[in-house]
């Protein structure tokens, strides 16, 4: 069975617990640990849930809250469920074969 993975990125939830709540200010933080990263990089990393982060980068951020990389990251997995095709016969659904529909009326003029 397929298996269905998510995270959740939770940068900005230990910013604000830590008293930061200016993007800007993890800019120091991070070029302490010899990560260099521009503004928009920075505000990016805070408020959007990356796909590839560098492996410093999380360690920094790591160091910079006291935490681990299961605090930073929440990850979830559940097993994804087979669609319904429709086209299965189920007990509730009646099929219409030619037996089963009714014939077709014909009228018949009687005018004479």
């Amino acid at each position: 069975m397929k298996r269905q993975v998510e995270y959740t990125w939770r940068l900005a939830e230990l910013m604000a617990a830590r008293g930061l709540h200016n993007t800007t200010g993890l800019i120091p933080l991070l070029a302490e640990r010899g990560i260099e990263l521009s503004r928009p990089q920075v505000y990016r990393l805070v408020n959007q849930r990356p796909e590839r982060v560098s492996l410093q980068v999380i360690a920094a951020i790591c160091d910079i809250f006291s935490c681990g990389p299961e605090d930073l990251i929440t990850v979830t997995a559940a097993d994804v469920r087979a669609r319904r095709s429709g086209t299965t016969n189920s007990p509730k659904v009646v099929d219409l074969n030619r037996t089963v529909r009714p014939r077709r009326a014909r009228v018949i003029n009687n005018d004479g």
